[in-house]
């Protein structure tokens, strides 16, 4: 199956995604998150360098709960901004 190339936008909500993650982290090592989240390392850095800019929802619920997040807060802070 060919995956259809990302927008820019798509492309820009991954890594205003990414940012907001890398963000919420903090001090805390990125194999410790990703650990608590149940993802590798790598995943985890790709997500938050937008490498990775269309993660999986239950990867992102499960970020979100290791980081403190709510669904809500990254949907109001990574969904594409009106015109």
């Amino acid at each position: 199956m060919v995956r259809t190339p990302l927008t820019p936008e798509e492309r820009e909500r991954g890594e205003r995604l990414g940012r907001l993650l890398r963000a919420a982290r903090g001090e805390r090592s990125m194999t410790a998150v990703a650990a608590q989240a149940g993802i590798s390392a790598e995943t985890l850095r790709k997500i938050e360098t937008g490498r990775a800019p269309t993660p999986a929802f239950f990867t992102v619920a499960a970020l979100a709960g290791a980081l403190g997040l709510s669904m809500d807060e990254l949907v109001g802070r990574c969904a594409p901004v009106p015109a």
